[in-house]
């Protein structure tokens, strides 16, 4: 059996633990650490401390099952990193800074060197792993922090039953992770995919202002929804607003109408158990009421559809709704650029 190695980046080094590091890691801890990991404040004792250690060791010659090294910086121990084998060729990470510690990049760096460590080759001297992971809850913005920026990839957010995490009130984990098959995050390509897994990302909803040549404008009583709203929906990954709002009146209406200029761009709070979205408005044009006869509806998401007047709008749609067909034939009106409202209000 190989001893475990030690392993640095020049400014923070990973070493196994040393019995003669207990007494700075039981100092060490204080209630941050003890909130995050649902530990008492009090539960690091010298005992179990050099219990926890013994234990690294076995684990470590049990065919590296979990691998946990002493962060050293400047000569003193500052915290803890290690990773452990969920499965075969799966790692899962875990970290702490000591009181004092934090908010000096420090784990960043050790966690940077971890995750190059578990996806090295066993033949260079790493753990062979194929992808590393860490769990982290929403809350917690420093190891978020720390992890995008050690180079793991936010893939979602796994919701848990209340009481099976690491503390009773947990209710999801956010899940960050790399591949082995990963560019370096010294690349550009590797780095944009970085930043695109965890920049916000808006909802985008189209719709088509579509009129009557009495001024009427087509509207739609929604299945999923009490109330009524303009022709349209949600843009897919990857595709134009313009083309997405042709799409879905085709899809859903049976109807091939143009869309021509944006109108208008509102932005939705959240509300209802939906986040907040960006839902766009474009002129659908003005046509013969008889189309609405040629109309073949999506069952599954239209009830019925047809052409009302402003007071009918007002009376069947929310009034968020309202308020955004208002804005979008003001402006049409005036024959100005593209509007800019929020909940269908003038900002």
């Amino acid at each position: 059996m190989t001893d475990q190695p030690t392993l640095t980046d020049g400014v923070v080094t990973l070493r196994p633990f040393r019995d003669d590091d207990v007494a700075a890691a039981v100092a060490g801890h204080d209630d941050v650490i003890a909130h995050w990991f649902g530990w008492p404040v009090d539960g690091v004792t010298p005992e179990r401390m050099r219990a926890a250690i013994a234990d690294w060791r076995a684990s470590y010659g049990d065919d590296h099952s979990q691998v946990a090294f002493a962060i050293e910086v400047d000569g003193h121990v500052a915290g803890s990193v290690d990773v452990r084998r969920r499965e075969p060729g799966v790692g899962e990470l875990s970290w702490a800074l000591y009181r004092g510690e934090r908010g000096r990049g420090v784990a960043t760096r050790a966690v940077r060197i971890l995750i190059d460590y578990a996806l090295s080759e066993t033949g260079q001297g790493g753990l062979g792993y194929s992808r590393v992971e860490a769990k982290v809850e929403p809350g917690n913005e420093a190891s978020l922090r720390v992890a995008t920026r050690a180079g793991l990839r936010r893939e979602g957010v796994r919701r848990i039953e209340p009481g099976t995490g690491d503390r009773p009130e947990t209710t999801s984990y956010v899940v960050l992770a790399r591949l082995v098959s990963d560019p370096p995050i010294t690349e550009p390509e590797g780095f944009r995919a970085l930043l695109n897994s965890f920049l916000p990302r808006k909802r985008a909803i189209s719709q088509l202002l579509v009129r009557d040549r009495e001024g009427r404008v087509l509207i739609c009583n929604l299945t999923y929804k009490r109330d009524w709203d303009l022709p349209g929906g949600v843009v897919e990954v990857g595709e134009s607003p313009r083309l997405a709002a042709m799409r879905e009146v085709s899809e859903e209406l049976g109807l091939d109408l143009e869309a021509d200029r944006l109108l208008l761009t509102d932005w939705l709070p959240p509300w209802s158990g939906w986040d907040d979205a960006v839902c766009l408005v474009f002129d659908g044009g003005v046509h013969e009421a008889a189309i609405a006869d040629r109309v073949r509806m999506q069952a599954r998401e239209i009830r019925s559809v047809e052409f009302a007047a402003v007071d009918q709008i007002r009376e069947r749609c929310a009034d968020f709704t309202a308020r955004r067909i208002d804005s979008a034939l003001a402006n049409l009106a005036t024959g100005g650029g593209p509007a800019y409202v929020e909940s269908g209000r003038r900002t």
